[in-house]
């Protein structure tokens, strides 16, 4: 097992695709990208059936080796200060297969 940083990030789905880059672009290749998601925050209360999608959240999974967070953060926390949304991040172990 190898210990890493988890990345669960929320934001508004037209920002999706802009994590998933910022992702790839500091070396993060693995990522999964759940559509939907739901719940309530700064912004009040977010539901996932709006036809257009517009206004739906995604919630995108990822781990981080630990020397490569900081730049990482740095760069999501400008995007989120931009379009809203969070980042928890927590350690975690990852099961190598």
């Amino acid at each position: 097992m190898i210990a890493v940083k988890r990345l669960e990030i929320v934001i508004e789905a037209p920002y999706g695709e802009r994590v998933t880059d910022l992702l790839m672009r500091h070396g993060l290749t693995g990522w999964t990208l759940l559509r939907g998601a739901t719940g309530a925050g700064e912004r009040g209360p977010r539901h996932a059936d709006e036809l257009s999608g517009i206004g739906d959240n995604h919630l995108i999974l990822s781990t981080c080796p630990a020397e490569r967070l900081e730049p990482l953060i740095e760069d999501l926390r400008i995007l989120l200060e931009r379009h809203g949304g969070m980042c928890l991040v927590s350690d975690a172990m990852w099961l190598r297969h």
